[in-house]
C-alpha cells in the first residue's frame, strides 16, 4: 500500500514537473515572439525605411532624417505599446480571476467610461486640450470610478461578491457612457480631440507619457503577483478560499488596486483599448491551465504582442494613412474571442 502512495505521489510530481516545463518552455517561445514583434514595430511604418538605417539609427545615430523617425516616432511608440500591453494583459487576467468571470474585461470595474468621463470634463467644461493636459484627468476617473463601483458592489451584507461587481461596474459604465456622449453632443468641435484618444492610439506619444505612467504600471504589476496565488483559491469559490487560508478580503482590495493603476494608467496614456484584456487571458488560459501565476505572466507577453502586433498592422493597412490600434484589436479581437468561447475548455474558469 505504501509503495503505491509513493509511486502515486511519484507520478503526481513528474507530471507537475513536466506541466510547468512546458509552461516555461511556452514563455520562452512567447518571449522570442514578442522581440520579433518590437523589431517590426521599429522597423515598419507608413514610411518604408532600409533595414540597414533602422540599424545605424538604434546603434549609431547620426540624426538624419530617417534615424530621426525611426528614434523620436517608432522608438517611443513601440515602447509604449508593450507597457500599455502588459497593463492591459495583467489587468484582463486580474479582474476576470477576481470576479470569476470569463467573459469580464477591464472595463467591467469602470475603469474606461470613467476615463472618458473624467476627461470629457477636463475637454468641455475646463477647455483642456492635448494628452498632457487631460491624461491625469483620465487617471484620476479611472482610479475614481473604480473605488465607487467596488464600494457600491461591497453594500449590503457579507464582503462584496462577483456578480455584486459585475452589476455595480454595468451600471455606472452605462450611466457615465451616456453622460459622456450628451457632452460630446454638446460641442462637437471642442471634443475632435477627445473622440482620437477614445479611438485608442500609441501614435504621437513621447517617452515622456510613458514615464509618467510607468510607475502606476509597476505598482500594479507588482501587487499582481502578490495576488496570484490568492486568485488561485478564489477560483473555488469564497467559502473554500477562506478554508485554505486565503484572505477574500484583502485579495479582492489589492486586486482591485491593481486593477485600476494597471488600466487606469495605460488608458490613461493611449485611451481605451478594447479586447486586449478580454483576449489575451482567454488564450494563456487554454494554453496553461487555471493557474493564475502562469495566466499573469503569459498575459504580460500576450497583452504587450497583441497591442504591438495590431499597431503594425494599423500603420500598413490604409497606407499612407494610418488606422488606430484600438480600432485594429477590435477587428482581431472579435473574431479570435469568439472562437476562444466556442472552446468548452478555454472559456471557463
Amino acid at each position: 500500500m505504501t509503495a503505491v502512495v509513493a509511486r502515486e505521489a511519484t507520478a503526481e510530481e513528474f507530471s507537475v514537473t513536466a506541466s510547468n516545463t512546458r509552461r516555461a518552455v511556452g514563455a520562452i517561445v512567447g518571449l522570442g515572439v514578442l522581440l520579433v514583434v518590437c523589431a517590426l514595430s521599429v522597423a515598419i511604418g507608413a514610411k518604408t525605411i532600409p533595414l540597414e538605417t533602422v540599424w545605424h539609427a538604434l546603434f549609431a545615430y547620426d540624426h538624419s532624417a530617417d534615424q530621426i523617425i525611426i528614434r523620436e516616432l517608432r522608438l517611443p511608440r513601440t515602447v509604449l505599446g508593450l507597457v500599455v500591453g502588459v497593463a492591459l494583459g495583467v489587468g484582463g487576467a486580474l479582474i476576470q480571476g477576481m470576479t470569476r468571470n470569463p467573459l469580464a474585461d477591464p472595463g467591467l470595474l469602470g475603469v474606461n467610461a470613467g476615463s472618458a468621463f473624467f476627461v470629457a470634463i477636463a475637454v468641455g467644461l475646463l477647455g483642456l486640450t492635448g494628452i498632457w493636459s487631460y491624461m491625469w484627468f483620465a487617471f484620476a476617473g479611472a482610479a475614481l470610478i473604480a473605488v465607487m463601483v467596488y464600494l457600491l458592489g461591497s453594500m449590503g451584507r457579507g464582503a462584496p461578491s462577483p456578480i455584486r461587481l459585475t452589476l455595480a461596474g454595468v451600471a455606472v459604465s452605462a450611466l457615465l457612457t451616456g453622460i459622456t456622449l450628451g457632452l460630446t453632443l454638446l460641442d462637437p468641435e471642442a471634443f475632435d480631440e477627445m473622440r482620437y484618444w477614445r479611438a485608442g492610439s500609441i501614435a504621437g506619444r513621447d517617452l515622456s507619457i510613458t514615464g509618467a505612467v510607468l510607475p502606476f504600471i509597476a505598482v500594479g504589476l507588482i501587487l499582481a503577483v502578490l495576488v496570484a496565488r490568492s486568485l488561485n483559491a478564489l477560483a473555488l469559490g469564497d467559502d473554500a478560499a477562506r478554508s485554505l487560508g486565503a484572505d477574500v478580503g484583502r485579495t479582492r482590495v489589492l486586486g482591485t488596486v491593481a486593477v485600476t493603476l494597471l488600466c487606469g494608467a495605460a488608458t490613461a496614456a493611449a485611451g481605451p483599448i478594447s479586447f486586449v484584456g478580454l483576449m489575451i487571458p482567454h488564450i494563456a488560459r487554454w494554453i496553461v491551465g487555471p493557474d493564475q501565476r502562469w495566466i499573469v505572466a503569459y498575459s504580460v507577453l500576450g497583452g504587450a504582442t497583441l497591442v504591438l502586433l495590431a499597431d503594425v498592422v494599423g500603420r500598413v493597412v490604409i497606407r499612407p494613412g494610418e488606422m488606430q490600434v484600438g480600432v485594429v484589436t477590435a477587428f482581431i479581437g472579435a473574431p479570435v474571442l469568439i472562437v476562444l468561447v466556442r472552446r468548452a475548455n478555454a472559456s471557463g474558469l
